[in-house]
């Protein structure tokens, strides 16, 4: 499958992650990370941290899928995003990538930037696909591993003005 189906559509929606979502969110992090985040953690994003901006993706109203970005000045940097193990291989990561760059180009941001474990070649290559290159490496930067980031970066489009053309840059994100 290409994408997600046109069919499956109105089955997915993203919308802001309230603190009810924590739990949900803490089952996704355990399925997807070696060093998931704690309930607190995500409780402080929510609650203390200005910057800080999550969104959920939802299938069925259930959530299974969720992305974190920090909005700085006129960067974002994505802090997380991840998908269900049962729903991996559906493209639904790629449309979560979507649309908090979308997003991060609503607030009036111009470029973005993520880590990416050196070894997570199918992470690399969706966000390679979306207009990311490296930049740089973090030595070290996993602790369960010591293992090293490559950090990523985008310049992101305008968003399209009234007429349907794109404003300023060509490079599509």
């Amino acid at each position: 499958m290409d994408m997600w189906r046109e069919a499956d559509a109105g089955r997915v929606q993203f919308r802001t992650m309230k603190l009810e979502d924590i739990p949900d969110i803490m089952v996704i992090e355990h399925e997807s990370f070696t060093l998931p985040w704690s309930e607190e953690a995500f409780r402080n994003e929510l609650t203390l941290n200005h910057f800080a901006r999550y969104m959920i993706l939802d299938v069925d109203g259930q959530p299974v899928g969720y992305a974190g970005m920090w909005t700085i000045v006129d960067e974002a940097h994505i802090t997380n995003i991840a998908v269900r193990t049962a729903y991996r291989g559906r493209h639904l990561g790629e449309l979560l990538l979507r649309r908090i760059m979308e997003w991060a180009m609503e607030l009036g941001m111009e470029r973005m930037t993520l880590e990416v474990r050196a070894t997570n070649r199918v992470a690399q290559s969706l966000y390679a696909k979306l207009g990311f290159v490296p930049a740089g490496v973090r030595k070290g930067y996993y602790s369960d591993n010591n293992e090293d980031a490559i950090i990523m970066w985008c310049e992101l489009p305008e968003l399209e003005n009234g007429s349907g053309e794109e404003e300023g840059s060509e490079q599509n994100c």
